[in-house]
């Protein structure tokens, strides 16, 4: 946006900021566009941004795909950073979001995009050039893509543009990623499961416990506002038990990572693309799998910020805290990342938010959560 723009700053603030009213957009999109903005943002509104429909700034718009980070820059400051949730080409929707206001065309910005996460972060452009190798003097001059090699070269060192940024806002140091070494395999060398593991992992009482679990935690994400996902393969047994099926078709792109790190964590709390909590469940007295999960995610998203919360019963404290300390886990600080969860808080604070429908957040479990130091 050019500083000072009056146009610009009235558009801002009336589909950025104060965001729009799905009823007014959803008429005007493919039944698959409403499919996602629905998937996304379930019944809340949405921040729409539009773009001149020129040749140049449609060839840049048609490189726009779901889950790309965008900018929006005024001047010598990045304003706001989010993620593309979809896109569509529509006069239509243009006239019915945004007006000239200085009546000297008739021109629209049918190149419009729809933005999860948005988030005002003002931060200087330059830092956004010193990450991405562009020189200080370089300036940006309307709708503009950054250079394939320079994302690239960015995520050769970072993970996630969006987790780095906020990293920047919050005055801390973002990680580089690390080279994925054997070291895990070096390191990492789970002893024998003996006879009794195995009949402890199978029994019909370990799994019951494992849905129980689950069931709670999922319960308590859809009080804290949060979309909340399983692993396909648990959604069945969930449905069975207790009746309830209103999951996500898929594990939406396009959030910090890889679908393919996060989608089989037992629970996932989820707003828009931003995860705001992970929970592994273990039951059985090889309780690795769950840190070998979240390792995998230091790895890949070392920017990572949400908490991630090993939930076991109070008799299984002692065998995670020894898992934690093996060298693999201490070399990524795991321990700093990952909490402990007990069943019995899980019950307790299940028990206490029974009849509140709202007014829950991760942040109170993650409260009674413990350290595994």
């Amino acid at each position: 946006m050019a500083p000072g723009n009056p146009e610009q700053m009235v558009h801002y603030q009336d589909t950025i900021k104060n965001k729009v009213a799905q009823d007014r957009i959803l008429k005007y999109l493919s039944f698959d566009a409403k499919a996602m903005l629905r998937e996304v943002f379930g019944n809340q509104p949405v921040p729409v941004w539009g773009s001149r429909n020129s040749p140049a700034n449609r060839s840049r718009f048609e490189k726009m795909r779901t889950g790309d980070d965008v900018l929006i820059v005024e001047g010598k400051r990045i304003k706001l950073l989010g993620k593309i949730t979809c896109k569509v080409i529509s006069s239509d929707l243009s006239r019915e979001l945004w007006h000239n206001l200085k009546g000297d065309t008739k021109e629209g910005w049918d190149l419009i995009y729809f933005i999860a996460n948005a988030t005002e972060i003002d931060l200087p452009f330059n830092t956004f050039k010193k990450l991405f190798g562009y020189k200080l003097p370089y300036t940006l001059r309307g709708f503009s893509n950054v250079a394939e090699e320079k994302v690239r070269e960015f995520y050769d060192q970072f993970d996630d543009l969006y987790s780095v940024l906020l990293k920047v806002k919050h005055d801390e140091k973002p990680e580089t990623k690390q080279p994925f070494v054997r070291e895990m395999e070096l390191t990492f060398q789970p002893k024998a499961i003996e006879a009794e593991e195995v009949d402890e992992i199978l029994s019909e009482q370990e799994l019951s416990d494992h849905v129980r679990m689950q069931w709670k935690l999922v319960r308590l994400g859809l009080k804290s506002g949060a979309t909340v996902w399983v692993p396909k393969n648990d959604q069945g047994r969930i449905q069975a038990e207790y009746e309830f099926s209103e999951f996500p078709k898929e594990f939406a792109a396009g959030i910090d990572m890889p679908a393919k790190y996060v989608e089989n964590i037992d629970v996932i709390w989820k707003e828009e693309f931003r995860v705001d909590g992970a929970f592994e469940i273990e039951n059985s007295t090889a309780i690795y799998s769950g840190l070998l999960r979240f390792a995998d995610l230091k790895i890949v998203a070392p920017n990572s910020n949400y908490p991630l919360f090993i939930v076991a019963p109070l008799s299984k404290k002692g065998r995670l805290i020894e898992q934690v300390r093996r060298p693999t886990f201490q070399k990524l600080e795991l321990s700093q990342k990952v909490k402990y969860l007990s069943y019995e808080v899980v019950d307790d604070v299940d028990k206490f938010f029974a009849d509140a429908k709202s007014g829950f957040s991760v942040d109170i479990l993650a409260g009674k959560s413990e350290s595994v130091f």
